[in-house]
């Protein structure tokens, strides 16, 4: 797939208005007075979506949701400055829009953006594991890790930048309650959170192992979690949203990190993960679009299957540790009523369940 046909991002508009999470009416009809001075305040109508953990998303609309011209509002979660970088993430919408493999951003505000809404249902955990979706999925990934940086620009996978930024922000900040504190440095069986010594000394382990395994350096969605796919049953398509993590990273990182999604969210239940045979159909069909959008032979041999069927094993570790540290974060600073202590034991027990495993598979 072609670069990007210039060096710089086209400007974004900015709305200089402040909407109260607690009560956000107001200020989303002063935004949608610049953004949609044609609409009359008394027809727009509001959604509030709740499928978001760490934003508040709501639907504006005139008529109907699924028409054109529906506005989505993101207002960012509390602190989340902290570990997203919100410049970064408007340049990755526009790179994704700009490729067809995302929506148009309209506006930033002062704190969130505006961008389009995406016609069709958000996935769930039942179509995620149907062939005939998952395939999409993956030839969809395929097509976005073959956009190469504008200019030719050399680029660097994020990962091992933004795990160590979680991990000072996780020694940093302060603990959100008593019944959090750093209390075992023998983590399996996982019942308390790890320590920090302990948490260290596992990321620089991960990174002497991941950096041997030459996954390449692609663009990444980084966060494809089952409410962030939008699946379009009339045109037969996927699109991604949400691009808050989105950035160069390895290709291994970005299909490990979805398939840990299997496993849900709310309720994190990795018996869930997906099996040897659906892992391997799915890459067979990853390989099959990632080859045609860069322009090489099709064909996809077992061998090939095989080989990055390992890298994504050894790469899912990263993801779980990655989120696991997130969700330690998110437990101290976010506002949105979700259990991140809970979420982030069940991420970093799976890491320690699987990494001796993971970490023996052998790579041809």
């Amino acid at each position: 797939m072609s670069s990007g046909s210039s060096c710089a991002g086209d400007q974004l508009l900015h709305v200089n208005v402040h909407i109260d999470e607690r009560d956000p009416h107001r200020g989303i009809l002063d935004l949608l007075s610049t953004l949609r001075p044609h609409w009359k305040a008394e027809e727009i109508q509001m959604k509030t979506f709740t499928e978001g953990i760490t934003n508040q998303l709501i639907g504006c609309y005139v008529g109907s949701l699924q028409e054109s011209g529906c506005v989505l509002v993101r207002l960012y979660g509390r602190m989340t400055e902290l570990y997203v970088n919100r410049n970064r993430e408007v340049e990755m919408f526009q790179i994704f829009h700009d490729h067809g493999c995302g929506p148009e951003i309209y506006c930033s505000f002062q704190n969130g953006i505006c961008y389009e809404f995406v016609r069709g249902t958000v996935l769930d955990d039942e179509l995620l594991r149907q062939p005939s979706i998952y395939r999409l999925i993956a030839a969809e990934m395929g097509r976005i890790h073959s956009i190469r940086p504008k200019c030719g620009l050399p680029v660097e996978p994020l990962l091992w930048t933004k795990m160590s930024h979680f991990l000072t922000l996780v020694q940093t900040c302060p603990n959100k309650s008593p019944a959090e504190q750093w209390c075992t440095r023998s983590p399996v069986p996982l019942h308390e959170l790890p320590s920090f010594e302990t948490l260290s000394t596992e990321m620089e382990s991960l990174k002497r192992h991941l950096s041997q395994i030459h996954s390449p350096t692609v663009l990444c969605h980084n966060d494809l979690l089952t409410k962030n796919i939008i699946y379009n049953h009339k045109e037969g398509m996927v699109k991604f949203i949400d691009y808050e993590y989105a950035d160069y990273n390895y290709q291994a990182f970005d299909i490990g990190n979805h398939f840990n999604e299997f496993a849900g969210v709310n309720d994190v239940n990795y018996s869930n993960y997906p099996s040897r045979e659906l892992q391997r159909d799915w890459l067979t069909a990853y390989l099959e679009s990632y080859k045609h959008s860069t322009g090489l032979e099709v064909t996809v041999t077992q061998a090939e299957v095989t080989q990055l069927y390992i890298q994504v094993c050894k790469f899912s570790l990263a993801s779980n540790f990655f989120w696991g540290l997130w969700a330690i974060l998110q437990s101290r600073y976010s506002s949105i009523d979700f259990d991140f202590h809970r979420y982030a034991m069940a991420r970093l027990s799976y890491y320690f369940q699987k990494k001796e495993e993971y970490f023996s598979l052998a790579l041809s």
